[in-house]
């Protein structure tokens, strides 16, 4: 049987840190603006991950059901239950609790199916073999760090070990988290997709790397006090840009021509109080220096 073209067929693991309660999912399809389609999350609450023919009313019912009080398991019993197209399905959910549940119905296209494991699901459907979801599954229990790099670590082994076997187009990846959004008002830490791209995957990572480095958690930034050294670091390097007048070393010149710095790119979530400084913001200031 010929595969039909408009089909989400994709690979796809939801995941949960118990430590920052963080809630995500990751995901790559030969399918344009996958990120549009297959994952849905709140913050608290839990996270979707729709496929196979996707009915996206998965996503949003999913959530109201865990918001509810079901588990994972309970809440995609019930979306199935009621899906009379549900043998097309393929669904990856996980809760605030960590529990985890995934379905794929007995009409999706082979490979096809997915596996379950502490704090995650990972899935697929017409894929190479089922070697992808093992290596989702064991990337990220083997993977240490912060959630969406576990989740991206284990999309990429997912890739590596064959993936969707028509190929690659974009990607996605969703992180939540209470007020992580920027200025905390919503909770999309990280919110970020590569809707047609030769190499999603890697496309995807290397946005995550300049993303992470204006929005990363404050909480894992590493904060270092500004003291003499520095201090003459940071002068240098904004007199090298014209940020400071050639000579100038005064305390409340200096510090306000490096808050325009840090607001000229963007790195307003990261600003530090007078006598403090974001390593790196830092380094990041002293590259620029040494590329002007």
């Amino acid at each position: 049987m010929q595969t039909p073209k408009d089909i989400v067929a994709t690979f796809s693991i939801v995941g949960f840190d118990p430590k920052t309660q963080e809630l995500g999912i990751a995901v790559q399809s030969k399918f344009v603006a996958v990120g549009a389609v297959v994952p849905w999350a709140k913050a608290g609450v839990g996270a979707v991950a729709t496929q196979s023919y996707a009915n996206t009313s998965y996503g949003p019912e999913g959530l109201e059901l865990m918001n509810g009080g079901k588990s994972a398991q309970e809440a995609l019993d019930e979306l199935i239950a009621k899906d009379e197209g549900r043998e097309k399905r393929q669904v990856g959910v996980v809760d605030a609790q960590g529990r985890a549940a995934t379905f794929t119905g007995s009409e999706c296209f082979d490979w096809a199916g997915g596996v379950t494991g502490p704090n995650y699901a990972a899935q697929g459907n017409i894929l190479v073999s089922e070697a992808t979801v093992k290596a989702m599954g064991s990337t990220f229990e083997q993977t240490e760090g912060p959630l969406a790099e576990r989740l991206l670590a284990a999309l990429d082994a997912g890739q590596e070990a064959g993936g969707d076997s028509r190929g690659k187009q974009s990607a996605s990846l969703l992180v939540v988290r209470e007020q992580g959004g920027y200025g905390g008002y919503n909770d999309r830490a990280v919110d970020l997709r590569v809707d047609d791209h030769p190499e999603p995957i890697k496309e995807l990572i290397r946005v995550y790397g300049i993303y992470s480095l204006y929005f990363a958690d404050p909480a894992t930034a590493k904060v270092i006090p500004v003291d003499e050294s520095i201090y003459s670091e940071i002068v240098d390097a904004l007199t090298k840009l014209n940020y400071l007048a050639s000579g100038e070393r005064e305390e409340d010149a200096v510090y306000k021509a490096f808050t325009a710095f840090v607001q000229t790119e963007n790195f307003e979530e990261r600003q530090r109080p007078r006598g403090e400084v974001d390593q790196a913001v830092l380094e990041y200031l002293k590259q620029q220096a040494e590329r002007a």
